[in-house]
């Protein structure tokens, strides 16, 4: 099962991760990553899209997720 589409929800401290395969069912639900773990988790993965909450924080950390991701 390869997950094709990532969304986070950003938060301070702790992010909420969930990625769906191409039949849209879960393939990794993680709702507590803390947040000194969130890029080794992204890198990880398979290329895919990547969705973030836009909101004053969303900047800073799109830039250091992108890593060969798409982000929408």
């Amino acid at each position: 099962m390869t997950i094709i589409t990532v969304g986070i929800d950003l938060a301070k401290n702790v992010f909420a991760v969930h990625g769906v395969d191409a039949t849209g069912k879960p393939a990794l639900v993680r709702p507590s990553v803390a947040r000194n773990k969130l890029l080794e988790l992204i890198a990880a993965l398979p290329a895919c899209l990547i969705g973030m909450e836009a909101c004053s924080g969303g900047d800073g950390s799109a830039s250091s997720v992108g890593c060969g991701h798409e982000q929408p």
